[in-house]
């Protein structure tokens, strides 16, 4: 039943821009006794362009923004990179503790061999033993790691230059392992080494992480940049083995017992004085037994003279893959043999016996 109702005129041109009415009444009788117009309205229902929640079904539900799945995704990425990191983090601590203590690894197979290669010349990076800088870098992603899935960067540093960092330690670390797996399949052959296996198989799972972790696009943006680090790294490894004190390529793949050379030349009365002189001020001469230049330089001072020189022998044990230095060696930093440290200053190499002389302030009078 239709009802009459009283609107003013501002109303009433609302509700006919919202849903006209089949008919309306405004007749002149009404107009003259009100002034209030009349209208007749029906139940007519006003529709809106948007959906209405009355015509919404009460089984549906509003599906997941796939932000959330991406977000809760991502923050499992960081959690497994930053287990990854804290497994290499505590590998690489008790490596180091053995390196510092100078004790020896328990190696679950290979005995012996894995000793041999975590005490060669290789497990040291321009002095500093390589466990220590595993230590800092496995350090390093698992805190990064940590802080991500936290959304708490120190420095105000933002998620994505967060995960471009983790990406460039990664691909560093990811380098050296590799050029490490081709130390130990060329200079160490038959030689196992639990220890180097795991860590770099921690870090190539840690690279590929992060590679998921910023996605394709990303990587496109910077990958010559990852070429370059891992140059760098590359690089950077050679040189420092390139510097350490030589070993013969004759050497590598042999095991070679220790042996003496006998001095066949007579000593001179210089000869003899000056060895006493450079015994006197502490003079040391650091040497190999293969090496024919100690050989050489033992020659110049004659048979008398060299045996009253202080000769330190680096590999008294003889030489074979993975053998290090004697310690009093490996603390005198050591750029190849001989090598002369007299009065604090070092001399490598030959060194002519009046230049010998001067260096330690021998006068000779005959």
């Amino acid at each position: 039943m239709a009802s009459f109702i009283g609107l003013s005129a501002t109303q009433s041109q609302i509700l006919y821009r919202c849903s006209p009415p089949a008919f309306i009444s405004s007749s002149a009788h009404f107009r003259k006794q009100a002034p209030v117009r009349r209208l007749l309205v029906l139940p007519l229902k006003c529709s809106s362009s948007g959906p209405s929640q009355d015509t919404k079904s009460e089984g549906e539900t509003s599906p997941v923004p796939s932000s959330s799945i991406s977000l809760a995704s991502r923050n499992s990425t960081y959690n497994w990179r930053a287990a990854l990191g804290a497994i290499g983090l505590v590998e690489t601590a008790y490596l180091s503790y053995l390196k510092l203590s100078d004790s020896d690894a328990f190696c679950p197979r290979g005995g012996g061999s894995c000793g041999d290669v975590l005490n060669s010349d290789y497990a040291i990076i321009f002095g500093v033993p390589l466990p220590l800088v595993g230590l800092v870098a496995y350090g390093i992603v698992t805190a990064l790691s940590w802080q991500l899935s936290a959304k708490s960067l120190p420095f105000g540093i933002s998620e994505t230059y967060g995960r471009l960092q983790l990406l460039g330690i990664t691909t560093s670390m990811a380098a050296a392992s590799a050029y490490f797996l081709y130390i130990l399949s060329t200079k160490f052959t038959g030689t196992s080494c639990s220890y180097c296996l795991i860590s770099a198989l921690l870090s190539f799972s840690l690279f590929f992480t992060s590679i998921k972790d910023v996605g394709l696009q990303e990587i496109q943006k910077v990958v010559g940049l990852q070429v370059c680090i891992a140059s760098l790294v590359i690089a950077s490894l050679s040189v420092s083995y390139s510097t350490s004190p030589s070993v013969p390529s004759s050497l590598a793949n042999v095991d070679l017992p220790y042996f003496t050379t006998e001095i066949t030349r007579k000593s001179s009365p210089f000869a003899l004085s000056l060895a006493r002189h450079l015994h006197s001020v502490g003079a040391k001469m650091y040497g190999a037994f293969w090496c024919s230049h100690c050989l050489e330089q033992k020659e110049m001072f004659g048979r008398e003279a060299s045996k009253l020189l202080d000769y330190v022998e680096c590999y008294p044990v003889g030489y074979k893959a993975g053998t290090k230095m004697v310690k009093a060696c490996a603390d005198a930093n050591l750029e190849g043999f001989p090598t002369w440290v007299i009065n604090g200053q070092v001399l490598s190499g030959e060194v002519e016996l009046k230049e010998l002389a001067e260096v330690s302030g021998f006068n000779f009078n005959e």
